[in-house]
């Protein structure tokens, strides 16, 4: 077995504030890589920025990135980065900030090379990165993956560079004004990372491990998600650590099938990732053997595989996807080998057939 964490994880409430030296200790000149408005909304933006000014840290904000950050957003923060001098980055926000800040630190070491972005015989080598999640489904805070949509070929590519965060801080407060819709897609998400994790060829005592503690946490939740309970700081603190603890198990063993198919569902049908990835899970996970399926189950508080279908169906509504979608989907995955061997059981053109919905 191989584990390798290299994230420092602080998950406690101010966070930002108490290790605001510790945050500006990676430079001189912090590039913040946020969205337009969540950052600022929720108050994370501000936090940031009084952390480094209390420290004489120098700034420079580049608030473009887009959901489902695109390889042209990557490069033109990374141009802007160079152009100010930033010898740090810090991603504020969801998923597309934290996966943009990775790709836009490796550009910004190597001096803007779009090409680079994308071939494996490089070093993984980039500025250090600070990660402030303000969702809690990626879990991009605690894994070296950046997904990055690339138009040309229409849909969403991880880069094959490894980047791990420096320093995580970990806050549920930044939950406080986030609708109630994203924070049922992104905690989908986190239910995804963890059923793909331990379902994994490649998962181990290690991951699993990660996976069935972040299900523990996400079965308190539930009645949060489905609005049940109007959530509490306790709550989002654990929505949050649900997350992370995804991040941990997905960064040992990479997301598989489910991902797979929800990532052309985004790029046509603009359907929200957590969303789309949560589309395939109850099918996904009903392909397991008897032995995993009950762990993830029990884990997750279900007593059945019908159970957490109608769960998810309670939560998400009703998810149109047009047929030719779900083909292209399929196709897509059927004829990549990698994707076909992720799993611990054996995936067949029926099988993927099944879990596609087709």
């Amino acid at each position: 077995m191989k584990y390798y964490m290299p994230v420092r994880v602080y998950d406690e409430n101010e966070c930002v504030k108490a290790h605001a030296k510790e945050l500006s200790s990676y430079g001189s000149h912090a590039l913040i890589v946020t969205g337009r408005h969540s950052a600022v909304s929720c108050g994370a933006l501000d936090d940031v920025l009084n952390a480094l000014k209390e420290n004489g840290a120098e700034y420079s904000v580049f608030n473009e990135i887009e959901e489902n950050p695109s390889v042209e957003t990557v490069v033109k923060a990374a141009a802007y980065g160079m152009q100010e001098k930033a010898d740090f980055v810090i991603g504020i926000g969801g998923g597309s900030p934290l996966d943009a800040a990775k790709a836009i630190a490796f550009l910004m070491k190597r001096n803007g090379k779009p090409e680079d972005l994308y071939d494996a015989s490089l070093p993984a080598d980039a500025l250090s990165v600070i990660a402030v999640p303000t969702t809690c489904g990626t879990g991009s805070e605690v894994t070296g993956v950046s997904v990055l949509t690339v138009h040309e070929k229409k849909t969403k590519i991880s880069i094959p560079h490894r980047i791990f965060p420096k320093l995580a801080l970990i806050d549920g407060k930044y939950l406080r004004t986030a609708p109630h819709s994203m924070i049922v897609n992104t905690a989908a998400d986190a239910f995804a990372h963890m059923a793909e994790s331990y379902l994994s060829v490649k998962a181990d005592d290690y991951s699993r491990s990660a996976a069935l503690s972040g299900l523990s946490i996400w079965k308190d939740v539930r009645d949060v998600l489905s609005a049940k309970k109007e959530a509490d700081d306790e709550d989002r603190a654990k929505l949050m650590r649900a997350s992370a603890f995804a991040g941990i198990a997905i960064a040992q063993t990479g997301t598989s099938v489910p991902h797979a198919l929800s990532y052309i569902l985004t790029y046509e049908d603009h359907i929200p990732h957590g969303r789309a990835a949560g589309y395939f899970l109850g099918n996904f996970i009903a392909c397991a053997n008897e032995e995993d399926r009950s762990a993830i189950l029990r884990a997750a508080g279900f007593e059945t595989i019908e159970e957490l279908k109608d769960f998810l169906n309670e939560i998400f509504g009703t998810i149109e996807v047009r047929p030719e979608t779900l083909k292209r989907a399929y196709e897509t995955v059927a004829a990549n080998p990698v994707r076909m061997k992720s799993c611990r059981f054996e995936m067949t053109a029926d099988l993927l057939k099944q879990i596609a919905g087709l």
